[in-house]
């Protein structure tokens, strides 16, 4: 049994299969939907869990050498959510590009976690380094 990292087996198959330069989403609670990529769903209920809090759950097991949002991340949210977000991704580079090119890389991804955040444009493709 566990005793403690990711207690969830869903995460924790998925994440095993994330190697060097492949992606995973950590996606808020609106993000579309692909068929033909695997999908962890942990919502909850209104920000239970945050993506923030899925990101420093896996950070500890998980390399990341570049992280992508949307533009509009920065266009929407205030000053302290934009600081949270770089904060928490430490010395990752952040790259930001348009939410449609975002949406681009998601077919690639090995999958998404599903959160229940409801940060505007909160969701962040994760390269593995």
């Amino acid at each position: 049994m566990l005793k403690s990292g990711i207690l969830n087996p869903k995460i924790n198959s998925l994440l095993s299969l994330v190697r060097h330069t492949n992606t995973l989403v950590i996606a808020d609670r609106g993000f579309p939907f692909w068929k033909e990529v695997e999908i962890v769903d942990i919502s909850l209920a209104d920000d239970l869990p945050r993506v923030l809090d899925v990101l420093a759950a896996i950070r500890s097991n998980f390399s990341v050498a570049r992280a992508f949002m949307a533009e509009e991340f920065n266009q929407v949210n205030s000053p302290e959510t934009i600081l949270q977000f770089k904060r928490a991704l430490d010395s990752v580079a952040l790259e930001f590009e348009p939410h449609i090119e975002l949406k681009k890389q998601i077919p690639h991804a090995i999958g998404i976690i599903r959160t229940g955040d409801t940060i505007q444009y909160a969701n962040l493709v994760l390269e593995s380094g």
